[in-house]
């Protein structure tokens, strides 16, 4: 679908403002022209929303919608002016209902509905690469783990999870020693006392991306007591997210990721 706004939709990616500034050069395009169409890639303002166009150029990755809160119009609109740039769109905390109601608008989209979170891929979708390993404490963590890894695999990682082997039983955490060692990131999804992510840090040589869930009885004080516990691990080399922020860890992976197959390409 496209929008009335987008009728000059050309620079979100990198390879749209080549050609543009390559059609400057060879004297197809005017400058005054040029310029107009630039003027346009800042942001689309909507009125209630402001569409950032020119994320993408400046840090790697596009703009992401935050489903919670928002009226079904607005997700609606949001999806509808990112897919028009040929943007991957992510949408996240999204009701079923209105996840469904996009994968059936869009094809070629999904709704992950353990992740809540909606996916239409852009036109510039490349294989994905490297390694994220996601791994839970709990079942009951795994609406944040999904996020998380739903988001590093939009944004180009190779991902691969695995659930519900937390300390109560630490054998379920050395059994899987094997793809921990491969993950270039390793996100680490834990409630309760959050203990899951200094354990995990001591097997690895790479980062550990921690993720505190609410997941708990009353004393976790709704993912505090994880939280506090993450920030203050023993374990070297763990970065801790917000409670329950499985798509910031699965960003801060995707970008790691990135710049380590950078380096070895």
């Amino acid at each position: 679908m496209e929008s009335k706004h987008h009728d000059e939709a050309t620079g979100l990616h990198r390879e749209a403002l080549r050609a543009l500034l390559e059609q400057v050069r060879r004297g197809e395009l005017e400058l005054d022209a040029a310029m107009e169409r630039l003027e346009q890639l800042p942001l689309e303002d909507l009125g209630d929303l402001k569409l950032d166009h020119h994320r993408a150029l400046r840090t790697g990755l596009p703009e992401t919608v935050f489903g919670q809160g928002k009226t079904r119009d607005q997700i609606r609109r949001a999806v509808e002016g990112l897919a028009a740039q040929g943007s991957s769109v992510l949408v996240t905390r999204l009701e079923a209902a209105v996840g469904e109601e996009l994968a059936a608008t869009w094809p070629g989209s999904t709704f992950h509905a353990a992740a809540r979170v909606f996916h239409l891929p852009g036109s510039d979708l490349q294989p994905p690469v490297g390694l994220v390993a996601v791994v839970s404490a709990g079942t009951s963590d795994l609406p944040v783990a999904e996020e998380a890894a739903v988001t590093a695999r939009a944004f180009g990682a190779e991902v691969v999870a695995t659930h519900d082997v937390g300390v109560a039983g630490i054998h379920r955490i050395l059994a899987q020693r094997d793809l921990l060692k491969r993950a270039r990131v390793v996100i680490v999804v834990a409630g309760m006392e959050g203990a899951l992510a200094s354990v995990v840090a001591g097997l690895v040589p790479t980062v550990v991306l921690a993720v505190p869930t609410s997941i708990g009885y009353g004393a976790s004080f709704g993912g505090l007591a994880a939280l506090l516990a993450m920030l203050n691990s023993c374990g070297s080399g763990v970065l801790v997210s917000n409670i329950d922020n499985g798509y910031g860890a699965g960003v801060a992976a995707a970008r790691i990721n990135r710049l380590a197959e950078t380096r070895e390409g």
